[in-house]
């Protein structure tokens, strides 16, 4: 039997983030947006304590022992928990949020690609005395969503070393990995530029190595309590320990540097789809505390007919809201189970990124003045909220990657036949052989429904896709 409760562990853990986010991150929450790059330390060294007192360095599952142990237990539920405790956070700050130290996207990558001894070696640190962060290079001055194919900065080997040389730059946390803490970064180079994709490794870069600076921090709509840098690598000498993965560079098809790449992102874009879902709840919750201020409640049990057109604007958003964390939920359960999670890491970003902002955008319109005035937090929100269709892959890229996926998912295109055969379930007024049928968005499509096979398809008739049709015009239904 399926069972949607809430495991016993990752309760307390959402106990603890909620009892953090009430109180040491909403009270200065307003502060830390309007004095951009102070840090937060007081939350990170509170965070850094207290999750070294549970036995991690961060929030990022990691290291093999402490997995088995929780197969032992039960199901594994380590990136179940994260998205919990990753909204939960959010949903108090996300630029704070963004502030907790250890387990970003640096060890994101380390344990995607990485070995036994790298992972010990660079992940350690985040259990130590002081607060420690990594940070994730991968975007360049001339492409984003073209990398990892467009990597321009360079690795060459000279000895016992890794020379590096290029430009990175939107490198979240960057400035507290390489400066303000003994953190590292993960630089994305490529050992041979004649190999495409196939050439490009990931590589840790040590904070106080020699010719890695931090050049830039940017000015930012949002998330402003988080540092979003530049950086500059110039004849920065690492040892060859430091390449995450092997350097052979077998054939031009192997695609091993763009898998790790990948397998970094399956982990992290869910992560980002929790992050926006607990800004969107933060804001849902908040705009409905402010309308019960001013009398209106809203009637749930009322039919959709006779709800009022706000009423039906709060239930829409709570049905996008539940829906999306439902299908975050499943891309984090099957990166416990350790099945391949591309097309739902993707499809949740995808649609994280558009709930939250149409939820900011549209609690902010609603109220109308109260919402774009300080006095609250939506305005803020709604600004922190356009970064989640950005990062971590823009919402077109995401996008594209559901569309390669999906396309090689028989299950959907099963489905897509389902709706071939059902036309009036897709609002399709399939008529008689010869005439014209309309369909639900206001195109007309001239000529019977067909098949593509079907026998008595004339030569002037060209199947296409689904619809079965080839000319289409608008149709004037005024006329």
């Amino acid at each position: 039997m399926i069972s949607f409760e809430m495991p016993e562990k990752i309760e307390h853990a959402v106990v603890l983030a909620e009892t953090i986010a009430e109180n040491m991150m909403r009270p200065v929450s307003r502060h830390f947006d309007e004095n951009e790059h102070e840090i937060p330390w007081d939350y990170i060294e509170f965070m850094h304590t207290s999750l070294k007192a549970l036995g991690g360095g961060g929030l990022t599952p990691s290291g093999e022992k402490k997995e088995k142990k929780e197969k032992k237990e039960g199901p594994r539920i380590a990136f179940q928990r994260m998205a919990f405790q990753t909204e939960m956070l959010s949903w108090g700050d996300v630029g704070l949020w963004l502030c907790t130290p250890g387990g970003g996207l640096g060890a994101a990558a380390v344990n995607a690609a990485g070995t036994d001894e790298q992972k010990e070696r660079f992940l350690a640190r985040h259990r130590g005395e002081k607060p420690v962060f990594d940070a994730f290079a991968l975007t360049e001055p001339h492409a984003g969503s073209a990398m990892p194919a467009e990597v321009r900065t360079t690795a060459v080997r000279d000895g016992d070393e890794w020379v590096l040389n290029g430009e990175k730059i939107f490198i979240t946390a960057g400035h507290k990995a390489l400066v303000d803490s003994d953190g590292f970064v993960v630089v994305w180079a490529t050992i041979d530029p004649k190999a495409g994709r196939a050439g490009v490794r990931p590589f840790v870069v040590e904070a106080g190595t020699p010719g890695c600076k931090v050049t830039k921090l940017e000015h930012k709509l949002g998330i402003r309590a988080s540092d979003t840098a530049s950086v500059v690598l110039e004849d920065c000498r690492i040892p060859l320990e430091n390449l995450l993965g092997s350097a052979e560079v077998v054939k031009p098809e192997n695609k091993k540097g763009f898998k790790g790449a990948m397998a970094t992102f399956d982990a992290t874009r869910p992560v980002v789809a929790s992050s926006a879902l607990g800004i969107a709840r933060a804001t849902l919750e908040r705009l409905k505390e402010i309308l019960a201020e001013h009398g209106v409640e809203i009637r749930y049990g009322l039919p959709r007919s006779r709800m009022t057109n706000l009423e039906r604007e709060i239930v829409d958003m709570e049905i996008m809201l539940r829906s999306t964390w439902l299908l975050t939920l499943k891309a984090m359960w099957q990166m416990d189970e350790r099945k391949p999670n591309t097309l739902a890491a993707s499809m949740s970003k995808v649609r994280a990124g558009d709930v939250v902002v149409k939820i900011t955008q549209r609690a902010v319109e609603l109220l109308g003045p109260l919402g774009y005035s300080r006095e609250y937090l939506l305005e803020k929100w709604f600004r922190d909220a356009k970064i989640n269709d950005l990062y971590e892959g823009t919402g077109q890229i995401n996008r594209l990657i559901v569309a390669r996926q999906a396309g090689g998912d028989s299950r959907l295109m099963g489905l897509a036949a389902w709706f071939h055969e059902r036309s009036d379930f897709y609002g399709l007024s399939n008529q008689e052989s010869g005439r014209d049928w309309i369909r639900n968005d206001g195109w007309q499509h001239r000529g019977a429904l067909r098949r593509p096979g079907d026998s008595n398809v004339s030569a002037g008739h060209r199947p296409q896709g689904i619809d079965g049709c080839g000319e289409r015009r608008r149709l004037d239904l005024e006329r």
